[in-house]
């Protein structure tokens, strides 16, 4: 009898167990099962997910790329101020993979950062550095281009979303051309000069710089931020660099100016001046 009554309860139990795991493989199973939906931005009056605003990074790429700790600034006698903020950073796989060549003049790059960094001299800062300084930049879209603005020394590019055109010439912040995939802006970059930098590391470039940018909406007041990095003559293979952008929604949110050249005389002309002439 107690053999029977056992068989019976080991029977039921096995049959529920079987119902449950038949049951949660059916809802793994399902599209989109226990997922949130992904967001979708208000529209333009075109139709197209709406940017428009001033956004910021929030991070410490300007002054690496990679992860890194805290250190000591160019100038110990100012102490804390202008130290290395610690970041943990934002390359996938957290390193650039460099040409054996091109890896030592990174380094030296990053041991003359404070005499060699074009933004110490304010040059324009290029793609994609201009979007993780330390400064806002405002996207202005409309149906045929769209105007990114950048508080940092004026710079201005205007992204092409018609037919792809052509460079006329290398520049400091490249040549924009612009397409929607979805929810997501698309911006292939070329034509740079070889004199920007990607932080204060001395993380660096060559001519044939080949920047893929994607802007994508997570919520109303954050975007994510990709860009794919192709340089034959300096890197083994691309890479990509990902990060959270920022709207800044102060209700009086706006560009200030920043035209740093006058901060720079000094550095770039000085030794010049004092020169006497014969």
């Amino acid at each position: 009898m107690n053999g029977g009554y056992e068989m019976r309860n080991w029977l039921r139990d096995s049959m529920m167990a079987g119902v449950a795991v038949i049951c949660v493989l059916s809802l793994a199973a399902l599209p989109g099962a226990a997922q949130a939906p992904a967001y979708r931005a208000p529209r333009t009056a075109d139709g197209k997910p709406d940017l428009n605003g001033i956004w910021q990074a929030l991070n410490t790429a300007d002054w690496d790329l990679e992860g890194h700790a805290a250190a000591a600034g160019p100038v110990p006698l100012l102490g804390a101020v202008f130290a290395k903020a610690p970041g943990l950073g934002v390359v996938e796989g957290d390193e650039i993979p460099y040409l054996p060549a091109m890896a030592a003049k990174k380094k030296e790059n990053q041991a003359n950062w404070a005499k060699l960094d074009p933004e110490v001299k304010c040059y324009l800062p290029g793609i994609p550095r201009a979007n993780y300084l330390p400064y806002p930049f405002q996207i202005v879209q409309s149906q045929n281009n769209i105007l990114i603005s950048y508080e940092y020394a004026g710079a201005v590019r205007v992204i092409n979303m018609g037919a792809p055109t052509k460079a006329p010439a290398d520049s400091w912040m490249g040549w924009s051309n612009g397409h929607w995939e979805g929810e997501t802006l698309v911006i292939d970059v070329t034509d740079q000069n070889e004199d920007t930098w990607f932080d204060r590391s001395g993380n660096f470039h060559s001519d044939a710089l080949h920047v893929v940018e994607r802007y994508t909406p997570r919520s109303a007041d954050t975007l994510n931020y990709e860009a794919t990095i192709e340089d034959a003559k300096v890197f083994s293979r691309p890479w990509k660099i990902s990060m959270p952008l920022y709207r800044r929604v102060e209700k009086n949110a706006r560009l200030l100016e920043y035209k740093c050249p006058e901060f720079a005389e000094e550095l770039l002309y000085g030794p010049l001046r004092k020169k006497p002439t014969n």
